[in-house]
């Protein structure tokens, strides 16, 4: 059993000002799987939702002005719980990380600036963390937020996918500490599909969740009334396009402009959702996955869930997706991952860092 380790984490990749305070201990070491146990004794996060709304999307300047306003606020509010000490335990911090990409140049800059700043301060080290690790490592975080909590059921070989607004990735996880990308999309990531299809239909942003609810609402009878593309779906790579779905759906749109929004939202929900299960499935066969691991803001979509949950069961592969507060971009992912990924240097922000 390793020493406890407690983690300041701050994440500001795109338009979520976050931070937590994570008690982290390795209990078990060994070959195919590790435990981990996580105490999150403080999370805050300051969420830009209403900021972007009206333009239907993140502004990065506007996103930037508004991590500078809150950073000092959600710190503040962390040492609101931080001391007097939590649970009458008194706690120092033994490390400060912090998101150093991928994301927008501008709101890395700021959450890495104000890191530099506080570490100083605290005279306490700093390490930079890669965003997508920390949606990856998120699987390993507790499934109920502030419940101390092992998982221990996630054996290797997994394989990962990553679903998000900025990133569409299939990973294949060897460990903790080796693993390769097995194919991305070759332009728009599912979460920007969902959101810019929501755009189309002048649904409120963000409109994945505005989608999804949309798509439940169709009866089993009224189901399969469009016939959208699904690009890809049986090529060989594991690279994804949704570039050509979502135009499908506009020019449906402009040709037929009375068809039923929650029409539209099932036909290309189905053959985003259908896209990325094949693709999963096939890979979790190929190299006999043990477990398959969702994540990412896009995990929280319950047809996805539901259809992966079934995929993994015929396989009779573990099936793990994170609890719905650790899919959206978070402070607690961004602790987990420096704990157990990758260490980078916090001399710049590297907007275009891959997995």
């Amino acid at each position: 059993m390793s020493k406890p380790e407690i983690i300041l984490a701050i994440e500001t990749s795109c338009d979520e000002t976050a931070m937590a305070l994570v008690n982290v201990q390795r209990k078990v070491k060994g070959v195919k799987y590790k435990t981990f146990e996580f105490e999150i004794l403080a999370d805050v996060v300051a969420s830009q939702i209403e900021t972007h709304r009206p333009y239907g999307g993140v502004v990065p300047s506007l996103a930037k002005r508004e991590h500078l306003q809150n950073l000092p606020i959600v710190y503040r509010k962390i040492l609101e719980k931080f001391d007097p000490p939590v649970g009458g335990r008194k706690f120092e911090i033994d490390r400060i990380a912090v998101t150093i990409g991928p994301g927008l140049e501008p709101c890395l800059w700021t959450g890495l600036n104000f890191a530099k700043n506080l570490a100083k301060k605290l005279k306490i080290p700093l390490i930079g963390v890669s965003h997508l690790e920390g949606h990856m490592f998120s699987n390993w975080l507790p499934s109920i937020p502030k419940i101390r909590n092992s998982k221990s059921a996630i054996a290797f070989a997994a394989i990962a996918l990553l679903v998000s607004g900025g990133h569409t990735i299939l990973a294949l996880m060897q460990s903790l500490t080796k693993w390769k990308v097995l194919g991305e999309t070759r332009d728009d990531a599912v979460g920007e599909a969902f959101d810019k299809v929501a755009k189309m239909l002048k649904l409120p942003y963000p409109g994945g969740p505005e989608v999804e609810e949309l798509a439940q609402s169709v009866k089993r009878e009224e189901q399969g009334k469009i016939n959208f593309p699904q690009p890809m779906i049986y090529d060989k790579s594991y690279d994804f396009s949704f570039s050509g779905l979502k135009t499908s759906v506009l020019y449906y749109l402009r040709d037929n402009p009375n068809t039923p929004k929650e029409d539209i939202c099932y036909s290309f929900q189905k053959a985003a959702v259908d896209v990325l299960v094949h693709k999963t499935m096939k890979a979790a066969k190929e190299f006999k996955a043990k477990s398959i691991m969702l994540c990412g803001g896009v995990a929280s979509n319950k047809t996805l869930q539901k259809k992966l949950r079934a995929g993994s069961r015929e396989l009779k592969a573990g099936f793990f997706v994170p609890n719905k507060k650790f899919n959206t971009d978070n402070a607690v992912m961004i602790a987990a991952a420096a704990h157990l990924g990758k260490k980078y240097s916090t001399k710049k922000a590297l907007p275009n860092l891959s997995l």
